[in-house]
């Protein structure tokens, strides 16, 4: 069965980080282009960050460039978000995906919430 699971969400204070990691099995993760989404209450999912099958390209959302960065373990079937910086609008859902635009698997979502 195809699956991503992601752990690592939580409360954080302003200013503050978090690491979302997301675990996938099930399919060859090796040759697939990953993202995270988000979607906070009353928004549009959106795309926060991609990373190519190699890792060697990446691509983020102009609101998170420079305080989040996403990062890959093709060996251990993992990709991460690593974010900084941690601002009141970053409070979301945060949803790992396989693929970049149209993406093909989803995980189940896990919480962030920036509050002071």
């Amino acid at each position: 069965q195809e699956q991503l699971v992601e752990s690592g969400g939580g409360l954080v204070q302003p200013g503050g980080s978090l690491r979302l990691s997301c675990a996938a099995s099930g399919f060859t993760f090796s040759v697939h282009d990953m993202s995270w989404y988000r979607q906070a209450p009353g928004k549009a999912r959106e795309l926060v960050a991609y990373i190519s099958y190699t890792g060697y390209n990446t691509i983020y959302a102009d609101s998170v460039q420079g305080r989040f960065t996403i990062s890959r373990d093709n060996a251990k079937k993992t990709v991460d978000l690593q974010m900084n910086g941690l601002i009141f609008e970053d409070t979301a859902d945060y949803y790992c995906a396989r693929g970049y635009k149209r993406p093909t698997l989803w995980g189940q979502g896990i919480q962030v919430t920036v509050s002071s």
